[in-house]
């Protein structure tokens, strides 16, 4: 682990499951059980192809975060052409960002994913562009089946998130 808490390294053991996420009432029942385990200073990596569902898992979960602390919801929208949106939840900031425009790896250096990030919650689409990846993470890779008629999820936990049995 390097100063800010991040790694180049993959954790050899991790805990791993898959989901059919083809109905958005099946990947709301997910990310609310993902949301009910995550405290300030984890990461959500979010990968897969372009209109799989990252978007919406991060406004599943933005939003039922501020349900959960009864404050106002929040519109979420893609942060496709600011990088990054951050929400106020309370006392607890949620950045979401959005790599797709990026181009490169070392572009990412740049835009501050790394900073403060035990002190928020972090949520990244396209995360296969950053190099450095924290140690408190999820990382949820989203496919679609080889029809195209359904899609999957596949979670794995690292770090502190990898104690928890949450994914069954």
């Amino acid at each position: 682990l390097n100063k800010k808490g991040l790694t180049n390294q993959m954790p050899i053991a991790t805990k791993s499951s898959k989901f059919n996420i083809s109905k958005k009432k099946n990947l709301e029942k997910i990310i609310v059980k993902v949301l009910n385990k995550i405290k300030t200073g984890d990461t959500l990596l979010l990968y897969g192809a372009i209109g799989i569902g990252k978007t919406t898992s991060a406004r599943l979960f933005i939003n039922n975060f501020q349900k959960k602390r009864k404050v106002k919801i929040s519109e979420v929208t893609s942060p496709t052409f600011n990088i990054v949106n951050e929400y106020l939840v309370d006392d607890i900031l949620i950045s979401h960002y959005d790599l797709f425009r990026l181009r490169n790896k070392n572009e990412c250096k740049s835009i501050g994913i790394a900073e403060d990030i035990d002190k928020k919650i972090t949520i990244v689409e396209w995360a296969e562009k950053i190099n450095q990846r924290p140690k408190n993470r999820l990382e949820l890779y989203y496919k679609y089946s080889k029809n195209f008629k359904s899609r999957s999820l596949i979670i794995k936990s690292f770090g502190r998130i990898k104690k928890y049995e949450f994914f069954k």
